[in-house]
């Protein structure tokens, strides 16, 4: 998600710092380089463009490199721990006046914006994978987060070309609080031998016109993912509908993620 993030706001013009943990730095470069490689071949995309957008981008392992930034979107792992840490952290480099985003699909902005000396200026930005092909971006507003904040979003996702959509700060938002149970609801058909795999994909993908069928995007998510924004949305609305299957526990306890580690409810070649 940050790699696409940043390659969308390079592709935009802006400048742009990845700060990434150092085992992971030149990965991160790669799957950059990689993608806009692959928008060129696709035609989408120049050469000349690719080069000067590549150029716009810093890779470094010091977040105080991010100190004069206008705008700080994490991207973390879906991890309470994790993404508190960052904004703590983050509260102490950027001035107040910097505008603090979150990439979360299921954490409270507000949660997070409690650490921050000034939770005005904290807001959610999130993104849909994969980024540069997916014109979404869903802005969250907390409790305290201000309409400065906001509209600087704002004007932000439309530089990138995207369209934003604005909603309160709940679990889940707009988007996984409505395709959550959809999915859930997929696992739990299969888990029970109600269908077999192919059949629910076909049957969602040629009834109702969907690119990917239920499992096929499961996999494409990514199960850990899943689970984390399952957990979260059945943590605060206690709905059934919300909570992870079993089946889906096992498989993550088995290391089957889905298309990241090779295999989910499908097989993926290395």
């Amino acid at each position: 998600m940050g790699s696409g993030i940043a390659e969308s706001a390079s592709l935009a013009g802006f400048p742009v710092i990845v700060c990434e943990l150092p085992d992971f730095t030149l990965a991160s470069r790669d799957r950059l380089e990689k993608s806009m490689a692959a928008a060129v071949q696709r035609g989408k995309l120049a050469p000349d463009q690719r080069a000067a957008a590549l150029a716009r981008v810093t890779f470094t392992s010091e977040l105080n490199d991010v100190a004069d930034s206008d705008l700080v979107i994490e991207a973390v792992p879906e991890n309470r721990e994790s993404k508190t840490s960052i904004m703590t952290k983050l509260n102490e480099i950027v001035s107040r006046e910097v505008v603090l985003a979150s990439n979360t699909s299921s954490i409270p902005i507000g949660e997070l914006a409690s650490v921050v000396s000034k939770p005005a200026r904290v807001l959610g930005l999130h993104f849909f994978s994969p980024v540069p092909v997916i014109r979404l971006v869903e802005i969250v507003r907390a409790l305290d987060t201000g309409d400065e904040t906001i509209a600087e979003a704002e004007t932000f996702v439309a530089r990138l070309g995207k369209r934003s959509i604005e909603c309160k700060d709940r679990a889940g938002f707009i988007v996984n609080f409505l395709l959550t149970p959809y999915l859930m609801g997929a696992v739990r058909m299969y888990e029970e031998g109600f269908a077999t795999r192919d059949d629910i994909d076909a049957g969602m993908k040629l009834g109702a016109n969907h690119p990917m069928g239920p499992l096929e995007l499961c996999d494409f998510i990514g199960l850990d993912v899943l689970q984390a924004v399952s957990e979260s949305l059945f943590d605060e609305f206690r709905r059934d509908e919300y909570a992870p299957p079993p089946l889906m526990k096992r498989m993550i306890a088995a290391g089957r993620l889905g298309r990241k580690s090779g295999r989910g409810f499908y097989e993926y070649p290395r």
